[in-house]
Parts: structure tokens; sequence; C-alpha cells
């Protein structure tokens, strides 16, 4: 009995019955999930910031940001964040485990990089338009997305910053770097992701912009010294 195969034995009848899980569930990395346990801390810590009274916020937005129109279909590309985040961990989790740890490393240290600076510069943005300009489908989601989520702890943009890690995590692995046509329209999402943070007014431009520094920190950080170390150990082992 192999000790992989997660075989339970019970007895009845002074015979032992073997009970066999499904294959699908003991191929599943279960072990691997541990590096997502950061994301039930990350999202109580967000829930208990956007609670936190924040008088007197640094108003993030500068007169550039005047010029950018308010652009309701900008929401579809952003609400696909969500998709797309979680689409590149289930894959690299089943297909590609270390990936799926960098991946999952990235996001934490990024993430809660993020939520240090909120907590330490507690900032927000004043675009929202107080009246929508117009009625639709499309106003009435970014109307409850504004419910959702308040105007404070935009800078960094998490959205810019996920978006980036999804990016490095789908070029960083192999077998989804090879495929060129899937590397270009995740750029395409990514990019327009990030330009909808704008165009919805949930983003002031320099909340992009600090995105944009913590997200290359990060793969800087993970991809970079991490994993020339982690370069450096298989050579040796070789």
């Amino acid at each position: 009995m192999r000790r992989e195969e997660k075989i339970a034995a019970s007895k009845a009848n002074g015979k032992v019955i073997f009970l066999r899980l499904p294959d699908p569930l003991r191929r599943f990395p279960w072990r691997d999930l541990q590096y997502a346990l950061w994301l039930p801390v990350y999202l109580l810590s967000f829930a208990l910031l956007e609670h936190l009274p924040t008088p007197g916020y640094w108003a993030t937005q500068l007169p550039l940001d005047s010029c950018i129109p308010f652009c309701e279909w900008f929401v579809i590309p952003y609400c696909l964040w969500y998709p797309l985040l979680v689409a590149v961990g289930l894959y690299l989790l089943l297909r590609d485990r270390d990936a799926f740890r960098r991946y999952m490393t990235f996001l934490a240290l990024t993430f809660f990089i993020s939520e240090l600076v909120w907590l330490l510069i507690p900032n927000g943005q004043d675009l929202r338009p107080a009246v929508m300009p117009r009625d639709n489908l499309l106003t009435a989601l970014v109307a409850n997305l504004y419910c959702i989520d308040t105007n404070t702890n935009v800078f960094p943009s998490v959205h810019v910053v996920g978006s980036i890690g999804a990016l490095f995590a789908v070029w960083d692995c192999p077998t989804l770097r090879q495929r060129k046509a899937l590397c270009h329209l995740t750029l395409v999402l990514a990019t327009l992701i990030c330009v909808s943070t704008l165009f919805i007014k949930q983003h002031a431009v320099i909340d992009v912009v600090a995105g944009f520094v913590v997200g290359f920190l990060g793969n800087y950080v993970v991809y970079g010294i991490i994993g020339r170390r982690r370069d450096r150990r298989l050579c040796r082992g070789a």
C-alpha cells in the first residue's frame, strides 16, 4: 500500500476493506495549497482596512485625471481581473507547481506591501461621479462596485499589481510561455485591466504608477533574487 495513494483501511467481519480515493482526488496537489493560505488573511485584513475611518486621507488625484473621461464600458475588463487571477492560479496549481508557488509568493508579497502602504499612508481619491452620466446596465454595475469597494486604499492599485502578477506568472510557466497567442492575449487583457481602473474612476493615474512600481519590485524579488538562488541550487545538484 503506497503512502501517496492515501488508502484508508477499515475492518469489517474480520476482513480488511480498502477504500481507495478517486483518482482525481489522489492526484490533486493538496500540499501546494498551503501557498494560498495567505489569501483569507489578506481578504480579512482588506475588509478591516476598508472599514477603518480615514478622515483627512491623502487624495491621490492629479489635474491629469480630470482629462480622463468616465467610460462605463471599461467595467468589463475591470471585472475580468478576478477570473484572470483565479484561472492562472488553477492552471499552475494543476500543471506547474513550482510556478504556482512563485505566483502565490508574488501575490502575497505585493498585496501585503500594498496594505502596509494603505495603513501607513491613508489615501483615497475623489474622482467618482456623483451622478452617473448615463443609465444602463454597465453604469449600474459600476455603481454596485462603488458600494462594495470604497474610494479609499487606492495607492497602490492592487488591480494593477495583480494583473502584472498574472502576466509574469504566464511568462514564467514554460508551457504557457510557448503559446505566443496566449501570452499576447494575457498582455492585452492585463493592459486593459490597468487602464480600466482610470476610466471607471476607481483609481487615479498615480495609483496605477505605484501599482507598476510594486509589481516590478515583486517581480525582481520573486523571479529575480529568489529565482536566481533556485537556479544556483539546481546547478549544484545537477
